[in-house]
């Protein structure tokens, strides 16, 4: 029997503490592992390579886990009933006290009331926005910010010269439309003045109408 790997131990580590709840039970629907308690699932947990995927009703802190950035809402619907997945790629990102907490909420979800009065009060914290996420998981959130501060940059440039030819454009053809305007309205003085100097030119067909005899003058 090949030996377990170190999400196998993280996924029995919390099977053991689900399976302490009064009630609970096992059953694999779907190949996938499932926690139940009166025939009703409080936590699925399936195991792939070292991967680790699981799914808790988390009807109070729903809006506080989804804050996380390894969480979403699960998937067929169940996101909008209160019902959060969370994905991890090793062992080494899941926060076994956190998970024990959502799968504490969870239960007492599911679970018949009078099994619930059996538990102890809730005593563990559920982490809120400001929690902190997994060292592996933060290191990869830092390494895309650093990644994409280049390429930020480098768009900033690409828009500020961008505005810069615009603008300069802009001026330009502001500068040539108001010299042509000039040109425009100086020919059409030029134009004017002349009409006004220049005789009046007879109808075409008429003579010209003599100028009057002069009268002679009495010796």
């Amino acid at each position: 029997m090949p030996a377990e790997n170190e999400t196998q131990k993280v996924e029995a580590v919390l099977r053991e503490h689900a399976m302490s709840y009064p009630g609970a039970h096992e059953d694999f629907p779907w190949g996938h592992r499932a926690m139940k308690v009166n025939d009703k699932t409080f936590l699925f947990m399936t195991v792939d390579g070292e991967k680790l995927n699981l799914s808790a009703k988390l009807p109070e802190s729903k809006d506080a886990a989804l804050t996380l950035p390894f969480t979403e809402p699960t998937e067929y619907g169940l996101g909008k009933s209160g019902w959060v997945t969370a994905h991890f790629d090793e062992a080494s990102q899941v926060p076994v006290p956190v998970i024990k907490a959502w799968i504490d909420e969870s239960y007492r979800a599911i679970a018949p009331r009078k099994l619930v009065d059996q538990l102890p009060a809730r005593g563990t914290a559920v982490p809120g926005p400001a929690a902190k996420p997994s060292k592996a998981a933060a290191g990869k959130k830092a390494s895309t910010r650093k990644a994409a501060a280049p390429v930020k940059k480098a768009a900033k440039k690409v828009v500020a010269k961008v505005k810069t030819v615009a603008k300069k454009a802009a001026a330009r053809v502001k500068n040539v439309a108001k010299k042509t305007t000039k040109k425009v309205a100086k020919t059409a003085s030029a134009a004017k003045a002349k009409t006004a100097r220049k005789p009046a030119t007879p109808a075409r067909g008429k003579r010209p109408a003599a100028a009057a005899p002069k009268r002679a003058r009495r010796s």
